[in-house]
């Protein structure tokens, strides 16, 4: 059993995988209320199934990039439900489950997710689903993770045939002929199957290793004038 968690662009989800389908879920839109809404909500979907967090397998979240505030509450909480209770965490791109949210919403099989980074910047990256239904970034540079202005965003081969999913769609200038999905968002239950499949393969990681990915390199210099996370 996988607990999924889903705070990194102002959305608070949480899931609960069993290998096959998820078993329990919870969303809630209300922004910026991460913090309040989070840990209730996990309590919510273990009770729901009646078990502890110690009959976990693992903890999956979603590591960013992404609000600023939502990836380091995403991750903050991760760490400390990890190293209270001796659980492996898997980090998933935040992009990653965005475009399994393409695939979920909109049975989109190739898309650039991009998501709106403010400061007229976007974070972008493309994706293609497997055989496993899972999405999956291309092998090319548009499959890198990308923090650049609107304009500079790096396409994929054969632009054409894929689609813009997430709220930083409408604003790349250089692929406005695209099909663009600007309501497409990530949400716990595409956090917990990219992040089973990691597992299954092998790819988790100690609490100590559950780090956020901002990609902003100021992002560590907010972080020291505000305090760590207490985990």
């Amino acid at each position: 059993m996988l607990l999924a968690l889903e705070t990194a662009n102002e959305w608070c989800s949480v899931a609960l995988f069993d290998g096959q389908t998820v078993v329990a879920h919870r969303e809630d839109n209300r922004s910026r209320e991460q913090t309040r809404l989070i840990l209730p909500m996990i309590d919510a979907v273990l009770a729901e199934q009646g078990i502890h967090v110690n009959a976990l397998d693992a903890i999956a979240f979603s590591r960013g990039p992404g609000s600023f505030s939502g990836v380091r509450i995403n991750a903050a909480v991760t760490q400390a439900l990890a190293w209270a209770h001796d659980l492996p965490v898997v980090p998933v791109s935040t992009l990653q489950a965005l475009a399994q949210a393409a695939y979920r919403q909109y049975q989109l099989t190739q898309v650039l997710a991009v998501l709106d980074a403010r400061m007229n910047e976007v974070y972008a990256a493309a994706y293609q689903l497997d055989q496993q239904q899972l999405m999956q970034p291309l092998t090319d540079e548009s499959g890198i993770e990308q923090l650049v202005a609107y304009d500079q965003v790096r396409l994929p081969d054969q632009t054409q045939c894929y689609a813009l999913a997430g709220n930083g769609g409408p604003l790349l200038t250089h692929a406005s002929e695209l099909a663009t999905y600007s309501d497409v968002h990530a949400n716990s239950t595409d956090i917990a199957r990219l992040g089973y499949a990691a597992f299954k393969a092998g790819k988790a990681v100690s609490a100590d290793q559950a780090l956020p990915v901002y990609l902003r390199d100021n992002a560590w210099k907010k972080i020291a004038e505000q305090g760590s996370p207490k985990n």
